[in-house]
């Protein structure tokens, strides 16, 4: 009975452990690009995350920033154009705060893709911010259609979200570019670059 009592600490940790590891672990759709190829690195942390924190200018805290986990996608599997997309309601700040002011931030680790094992801040560790402008797609727009096609293929819970609690489809105008993939700081994109970045 005391050896149960002392093995039962262990059992939960290794538990634990298992359940960390197959909840993060990813299958990956596209290899990791050669680390000196910057845009299509950043286009591939684009590709294969499905979350990250988009920040907005609070209207309800005098334009402080306010971050916020969000799920995105950039396209259907293998054909993304490296423009994320959003599902927001507008219950939530985020939407709320884009419509008053569009600019806005979405940063993206390496780590929730697993291919890295190190601190998410170690520079070996690649971590992207795309900075612009938080805009809102027109109801039944072409681009509204490449959205929901992106968003519902990489996440089809949202699929079922309440029609009642006023989601709509945004796109991040992309302006800046903020990568770091290596040690030396960040490094030098430019939105042509990213976008037409090959895999």
């Amino acid at each position: 009975m005391e050896l149960q009592v002392l093995l039962r600490p262990i059992f939960f940790f290794f538990l634990l452990t298992s359940l960390q590891q197959s909840s993060s672990a990813r299958i990956l759709t596209i290899s990791k690009p050669d680390r000196h190829d910057y845009a299509a690195s950043a286009r591939w942390l684009v590709s294969q995350n499905s979350w990250g924190v988009l920040s907005t200018l609070s209207v309800d805290h005098e334009g402080a920033p306010f971050g916020n986990v969000v799920s995105f996608s950039d396209g259907l599997p293998e054909k993304g154009n490296g423009i994320p997309y959003f599902y927001l309601t507008t219950l939530d700040p985020t939407a709320r705060n884009a419509l008053k002011d569009q600019r806005a931030s979405l940063a993206i680790s390496e780590s929730p893709v697993g291919t890295c094992t190190r601190d998410p801040m170690n520079p070996t560790c690649s971590k992207l911010t795309l900075t612009g402008n938080l805009l809102i797609l027109e109801e039944g727009s072409e681009e509204a259609e490449v959205a929901r096609k992106a968003l519902f293929t990489k996440h089809p819970e949202m699929i079922d979200w309440p029609e009642d609690h006023d989601f709509c489809f945004f796109k991040l105008e992309i302006i800046d570019i903020f990568l770091i993939n290596w040690y030396g700081g960040a490094k030098p994109i430019t939105v042509d670059e990213y976008l037409h970045a090959k895999s």
